[in-house]
């Protein structure tokens, strides 16, 4: 081999390990202990649902009467709606009601690992008979 070539394998595998570090870096954010609760549930979430070019804005705040739980509202294009939550286990649950007694709406999802919150994905089910449709929900401020 020549010398040539020896330094561009060398180099080629530093450029290759430092890559590495920062993706690394980058993937591993959150706190070994962070995990999810309504706190960082509250905020203004932007969502999109898997094939569809509509967006729907949450804006969520804590509950007044029930401690660990958010309160809000939905809105998309032409509607907005009342909206309340909560997390257990990692597991996000929103529910949405066009009339503000039933639930016409319910959002499931889990946290991508890595996001610290601030990204979720999951299914969403218009009323009880719809098939569900994957959405994904990202935190646009907190």
């Amino acid at each position: 081999m020549t010398s040539r070539t020896l330094i561009f394998i060398a180099a080629s595998a530093f450029c290759f390990n430092a890559f590495a570090q920062i993706d690394s870096r980058s993937a591993s954010t959150c706190p070994p202990d962070w995990q999810m609760s309504d706190r960082q549930l509250q905020g203004e979430w932007t969502a999109s649902m898997a094939g569809g070019e509509e967006t729907a804005r949450m804006v969520l705040g804590p509950h007044p009467d029930w401690e660990g739980n958010v309160k809000g509202r939905i809105s998309r294009p032409g509607s907005s709606h009342p909206m309340v939550g909560d997390v257990n286990e990692g597991t996000v649950t929103l529910e949405e009601s066009a009339d503000g007694s039933r639930i016409t709406g319910t959002w499931l999802g889990e946290v991508v690992d890595g996001s610290c919150g601030t990204e979720i994905h999951g299914n969403y089910q218009e009323g009880e008979n719809a098939p569900p449709r994957a959405f994904i929900m990202r935190k646009a401020r907190p």
